[in-house]
């Protein structure tokens, strides 16, 4: 196992720890941090244990933020580059006792003892705590075999599951989400306790639920996540939509059922480290084939018309459910609407895939092509990347390209009509075509005042001789566009 030393301890941690001691203080990491330095892994978060009450926290650092009835401070540092040390906790040891509402301690009393604190911790490879000392962490805290856990790649609770799910049922979830994060194991025991006591998970809020969802989607290993929830019961509890596709089998291109055809489609959005709305979407995009499922007399197959339509509502009200923020429902909504865009690439025009970039918006539009992979990759095709989905994507980067044209130009018709006191006509279309053509040639012409001179003076030429220029400009304009076009169509290896 990697030892602390392969992760160096920023000076703004290293600075709280020396502060509380200097003042005659204890000063212990805690929790996750210190499993994370033993594994090699940099901590999201940065947690102190102390035997200082809040009220001498506070007096110790120049600017603080008294968090939350238990007396965490959050001691702040605003120069900080890394934004997750901005905001460093300091909480006293403290004893808990009693969790009414199965999220919160009734009774919260401040100690003297870092093992107190520890004895009312999640999971033992939480339960730990460490001194700082030249840059790494030392006299480790372990009182429930955390060490050897963390060894050994196993979740454990501190304690008995049952009364650590009965004080937080959300703690679950966080086992799951642990176990995909770190790639460690749930043991039998603990497992077997959530299975007993998933139906507690109903008490906790949709928005912690939702955070600890996300957690899990958005780790390395979320269909390794979704397979636990799914094996402990707590699935059904939270997005019971999912386990309807177990068992619904699919027409002949798909190597899997419903179920993990979107396990699949999710792991491949992770395995391309692909943002949150693109994993929700691949998870989310075939939800209601199970109640679209029909049979075709003619090709003895199963279908499911319509699915992306209802799928898209039925998403709508699940992650409404779940109360992600507006703007991520919307975003997945629209992906899982128009998921099913593919035509024959031979027969699909332009103006078709512009329909579909106006459909979807051209700020989701490459989402929705990472989204057909998953749904491909899913299937169980091995190929990524086939000539059909190329040549979608040459037709969608031509669709958005800006096309080359006198629009660029720092001047347009009214403004040439007005400098050269000349009425519309060909002539204009001359001017701003040997302009444009110069331009292509010198970039840094492309001035208003240069333009403007310019103009001037190409009006005053003959008139044979200013078609000339005109004529060689929209030739010139029309080649370098086909060129652009062609380098589209190479980049994406389609003829």
């Amino acid at each position: 196992m990697k030892t602390a030393q392969n992760s160096p301890i920023p000076k703004e941690v290293t600075d709280v720890a020396r502060t509380l001691e200097r003042a005659g203080f204890q000063a212990y990491l805690v929790g996750g941090c210190v499993r994370d330095l033993l594994l090699g892994r940099t901590p999201k978060d940065w947690d102190f244990a102390t035997n200082a009450a809040p009220e001498k926290i506070q007096s110790l650092f120049p600017k603080t933020v008294y968090e939350n009835a238990y007396g965490t401070v959050m001691v702040i540092n605003e120069s900080a580059e890394d934004e997750r040390l901005r905001a460093i906790e300091v909480t006293p040891y403290r004893l808990e006792s009693g969790y009414a509402d199965r999220r919160h301690p009734d009774s919260v009393r401040f100690s003297d003892r870092i093992d107190d604190d520890l004895k009312r911790r999640d999971f033992t490879i939480n339960a730990l705590a460490a001194r700082l000392s030249d840059n790494a962490i030392k006299d480790v805290v372990d009182l429930f075999g955390g060490f050897g856990d963390v060894k050994d790649k196993i979740i454990r609770t501190v304690g008995e599951a049952a009364d650590r799910f009965n004080e937080d049922a959300l703690r679950m979830m966080r086992a799951v989400r642990l176990a995909v994060e770190l790639g460690f194991k749930i043991s039998d025991s603990i497992f077997k306790a959530m299975q007993s006591h998933n139906s507690l998970i109903k008490e906790v809020s949709a928005e912690r639920v939702r955070d600890e969802f996300t957690r899990i989607i958005m780790s390395k290993g979320p269909k390794k996540g979704l397979e636990l929830l799914h094996d402990s019961g707590i699935l059904k509890y939270i997005v019971p939509e999912l386990e309807r596709g177990l068992g619904v089998k699919q027409n002949q291109a798909h190597a899997y059922d419903v179920w993990e055809h979107l396990l699949r489609s999710l792991q491949h959005a992770a395995d391309k480290e692909w943002g949150l709305e693109v994993r929700l979407a691949a998870l989310f995009h075939d939800i209601s084939k199970p109640e679209t499922k029909g049979f075709s007399p003619e090709t003895k197959q199963p279908t499911f018309y319509g699915h992306e339509l209802k799928g898209s509502r039925e998403t709508r009200k699940i992650l409404e459910r779940l109360r992600f923020s507006r703007a991520t429902v919307e975003r997945v909504v629209k992906l899982v609407r128009w998921h099913m865009f593919f035509a024959d690439t031979e027969t699909i025009t332009l103006s078709a895939v512009r329909r579909m970039i106006v459909n979807v918006g051209k700020e989701n539009i490459w989402d929705l092509m990472n989204l057909r992979v998953c749904d491909r990759i899913g299937t169980g095709r091995p190929k990524e990347n086939p000539y059909r989905l190329r040549k979608y994507k040459a037709m969608i980067e031509e669709a958005l390209h800006d096309p080359i044209s006198v629009g660029m130009l720092k001047i347009d018709g009214n403004r040439v009509m007005e400098v050269c006191a000349i009425p519309a006509g060909p002539k204009i279309g001359n001017i701003l075509h040997a302009l444009f053509n110069e331009v292509l040639d010198d970039p840094s012409s492309n001035r208003a005042d240069h333009l403007e001179k310019r103009a001037l003076e190409l009006a005053r030429l003959p008139e044979k001789e200013l078609v000339k220029l005109g004529t060689e400009g929209k030739e010139r304009k029309e080649s370098e566009e086909e060129k652009n076009i062609g380098e589209i169509r190479k980049k994406h290896h389609v003829l």
